[in-house]
């Protein structure tokens, strides 16, 4: 260190409202501090290695090109060293305490504008320095330009408003950033303090970053790298430590893009869905980057929140951000980013699901409760997102899946509509009566097992033109079926037994009528509320919703095919008592079927009144 007397300088009045606005307002973490501080550490660093291929001449070029962060906790000190291109005097003064070279005067206009006009990092500005004041009494610079003429200085304030320099000997080159901490932000001498928040903000930097000599952002940023030189361990290993995960990715999509947006992403999805077995809601886990520096863990407005089981990373150049890189101005630009990845994620699925089915299959039994999420929710994606959605069948094999893509195809000329069951599983759907029509007639049923399943079709409404129908609606119409078997119920029999019905169970039936849709079991019943399906009704019941517990009332379809009914007919003019007794468990076994008795106790004591005369 040089004995002559430090030369005392006044900052700038724009510097000392800059460092008012750092200081008091304009981060709300102080921790990023250190962000910034190994930030500018690395653009001297960048800057340091595009000189060498320029200049013959490097003062010191036998220095790694690396960050050293030291921590003192006794001392309550935090250094931060480069071994970039360094600062000579006129440098420190120019870039430390004026606004010639720092870009604090556009940083203080955009401020003026409401900072909505300046698409700058706060790295180009230049004043991302300044916010080591937030935790520091002094802070001083130590630095030695690139340039061998150029000797060693040190540059020392406390940010009251004045600064001083004075010559300073042995430097190496770069600059050596000394923080003497304030009492009440002394964790940030800490060593395990500072190596959290470097793992957080700095992993992907690209030059060395060593805590106390210890190497600390040991994983690259791979989605800056061409992906044909990538190993599978390598994606491996940056997913577990990007996702902390213990598993291995079940799909990755690894893209950049120029237009519309400077992009390079790297996105994941998990082995499993941690929703479906039982966990918390997921939050978005792709991190928001620019140039390799994190700018939002968990970004909530980035990605629709249909797609918050994916992880990864999003590197943008082109972000318009705030001054202190925590929150995005631009919401619509953020829209934009957020929809270019969205769609190029979806051609992404829709090429897995063309070209590796039984592997996209898996992933839709995994993650295809959010696609459905997004199917009746995001307008924007609707049509994609539909396309992607997969369903069994009354076709398909069970386990096997199909589109609704595929349904189209296999559709009949004269079929206007494509029919679905709300069901808890196939067996319970094939073994219902809703279906015996459709097969007969050789018509598609897809198979709908999860709760969401009848709310996106509501939603969805059609596909290609045609309507998405519930099977068990009570307005369906089918086609008509070659004549009756021999030994059913003549029409005016018929007729006779559906007016008997309604009379004997009254107000329990909205109508009774001969179904065209039955061909085994001898009835069924449709709900007569059309604003409310068997399975919705369940669901609100379930949440204690208002209208559950309005009384139920329901179409009843008979078979006159069946026996069951063949002999009923005989009875109610034979045996009424007993055949009333049999009517309203045919009705009972029917709403059982639909999912609609809410109460079996007067069913039981009704079989018992039968089983005695058996």
């Amino acid at each position: 260190m040089s004995t002559a007397t430090p030369q005392k300088f006044e900052f700038q009045a724009e510097i000392k409202q800059l460092l008012d606005i750092v200081i008091h307002s304009l981060y709300t973490e102080k921790e990023i501090f250190v962000r910034e501080l190994v930030s500018n550490a690395s653009d001297a660093l960048e800057k340091l290695r595009h000189t060498q291929l320029t200049e013959k001449e490097i003062f010191d070029d036998k220095l790694e090109l690396e960050i050293n962060v030291t921590t003192d906790d006794q001392a309550k000190t935090l250094t931060i060293q480069d071994f970039g291109v360094g600062m000579t005097r006129a440098e420190l003064v120019d870039n430390l305490g004026t606004i010639a070279h720092s870009g604090s005067k556009a940083f203080l206009q955009a401020l003026g504008e409401g900072g909505q006009k300046n698409a700058n990092l706060i790295g180009q500005f230049g004043v991302g320095f300044y916010s080591a004041f937030m935790v520091a009494k002094s802070v001083r610079v130590y630095s030695r330009s690139w340039r061998a003429a150029e000797p060693g200085h040190v540059w020392s304030s406390d940010g009251s408003g004045s600064y001083e320099i004075e010559p300073s000997e042995g430097e190496r080159r770069g600059a050596k950033i000394v923080i003497q901490l304030k009492d009440d932000c002394a964790e940030f001498s800490r060593e395990g303090r500072i190596k959290e928040i470097l793992e957080r903000y700095s992993a992907f930097v690209s030059f060395p970053i060593n805590l106390n000599g210890k190497r600390v952002n040991t994983i690259q940023a791979l989605w800056l790298r061409n992906k044909n030189e990538i190993k599978e361990e390598e994606y491996t290993e940056f997913y577990k430590f990007q996702a902390h995960a213990f598993d291995e990715p079940r799909l990755r999509l690894h893209f950049s893009a120029d237009a519309p947006l400077a992009i390079n992403a790297l996105l994941f999805v998990p082995k499993e869905n941690s929703e479906k077995l039982g966990f918390a809601r997921l939050e978005p886990a792709v991190s928001l980057y620019c140039r390799k520096v994190l700018i939002d863990a968990k970004p909530k407005d980035l990605l629709p929140e249909w797609l918050r089981f994916l992880k990864g990373v999003v590197d943008s150049e082109d972000l318009p951000l705030n001054i202190s890189r925590e929150t995005m101005q631009d919401k619509a630009l953020l829209d934009k980013l957020g929809k270019v990845i969205t769609k190029r994620f979806l051609k992404f699925l829709d090429e897995e699901a063309r070209n590796r089915p039984d592997a996209y299959a898996e992933f839709h039994r995994e993650f295809g409760v959010f696609l459905k999420e997004g199917a009746a929710l995001d307008f924007a994606h609707k049509d994609q997102l539909v396309k992607l959605l997969r369903f069994e069948s009354s076709l398909t094999e069970k386990g096997k899946t199909t589109s609704l893509g595929d349904y189209v195809t296999r559709m009949g000329s004269e079929q206007k509509e494509i029919f679905y069951l709300v069901g808890p599983n196939r067996a319970a759907i094939e073994s219902g009566p809703y279906l015996e029509g459709f097969r007969a007639r050789n018509l598609e049923v897809l198979f709908c097992y999860e709760a969401v399943d009848e709310y996106v079709m509501n939603n969805v409404r059609e596909f290609d033109g045609k309507r998405l129908t519930a099977a068990d609606h009570a307005d369906v119409k089918l086609p008509d079926l070659p004549k009756p078997p021999e030994g059913a119920l003549s029409a005016e029999d018929t007729a006779k037994l559906t007016a008997w019905l309604k009379e004997t169970l009254g107000e329990r039936v909205a109508e009774v009528k001969a179904s065209d849709r039955l061909v085994d079991s001898p009835a069924l019943a449709l709900n007569a509320d059309k604003f409310m399906s068997p399975h919705m009704r369940r669901m609100m019941k379930a949440m204690n919703k208002d209208g559950a517990d309005t009384p139920l009332r329901v179409n009843l379809e008979i078979n006159p095919r069946s026996a069951v009914m063949q002999r009923l007919f005989a009875t109610h003019t034979a045996a009424p008592d007993r055949a009333k007794l049999v009517a309203e468990q045919i009705l009972d076994n029917a709403l059982i079927s639909a999912g609609l008795l809410d109460d079996a106790t007067p069913m039981v004591a009704r079989l018992y009144k039968l089983l005695e005369n058996v």
